[in-house]
């Protein structure tokens, strides 16, 4: 697949650019795949560019001092990272690995701050997901504080929600689509506790016909209500 100015102006990002900008964007990026677990960027190697997820499920992770492994956010289709360093020159704080196959376009750091200085609608795309990321970051470490770990599993959840599809909305309540959700173990990792502690909840979510397997790679929240209230979060936060 080649980096073409239509593919670049199909992600959010990039799309109030010209034809010309794109083009010149285009000439020097490339397409990357990468295969479920792959590291996609690492902190300790020296790759500047800016990651354009065009298929697949990215997710950002770092380590604690005794090597066990912390999931940070996610990386959804038609998103980006390695955003913070096009701020600085410093080392990246986190690895990204792909949760699925993946297909990235990278574009170079110097291309892209070139394009943001000159470009104001992109800098504030920038801005905005950057305070984005902050404020998530800031809920998935309040998160470590719930000490009821059904409420834990059901706010990441609802937190997954805000990229989820609405399907339908009737009398049993508001059903959402979560496309390609995450394991047990990575939800688990996010959350400081075990796979088995996240397997019961769904367990008990399931009986409660709160959630649903739709084969496996769709997981559909049959009552946004009804999960809302497990996770006991702010009504205004949706």
């Amino acid at each position: 697949m080649d980096v073409t100015p239509g593919l670049l102006g199909a992600f959010p990002l990039l799309k109030s650019l010209s034809s010309d900008v794109l083009s010149d964007l285009a000439s020097s990026g490339l397409v990357a795949k990468y295969s479920r677990r792959e590291v996609v960027l690492d902190p300790k190697r020296e790759d500047e560019s800016l990651c354009l997820l065009f298929e697949g499920r990215l997710q950002g992770i770092d380590f604690t001092i005794d090597g066990r492994e912390v999931g940070l956010f996610f990386v959804e289709r038609g998103d980006f990272c390695g955003e913070i360093s096009l701020f600085d020159d410093s080392v990246r704080p986190e690895f990204v690995i792909a949760t699925t196959n993946s297909v990235v376009v990278k574009l170079p750091r110097t291309k892209i701050r070139t394009v943001m200085n000159s470009q104001p609608s992109v800098m504030r795309f920038l801005g905005n997901k950057l305070a984005l990321r902050v404020r998530n970051l800031t809920f998935q470490r309040s998160l470590l504080a719930v000490q009821n770990i059904e409420q834990r599993v059901c706010c990441q959840l609802w937190l997954l929600c805000k990229d989820s599809i609405l399907i339908s909305s009737g009398e049993a309540g508001t059903e959402a689509e979560i496309i390609n959700p995450p394991t047990h173990l990575e939800i688990a990792n996010m959350l400081s506790i075990s796979r088995e502690s996240v397997t019961r909840v769904f367990q008990t979510l399931q009986n409660q016909q709160i959630v649903r397997r739709n084969g496996s790679y769709s997981l559909v929240i049959c009552s946004l209500d009804k999960l809302k209230e497990l996770a006991n979060v702010n009504p205004n936060s949706k």
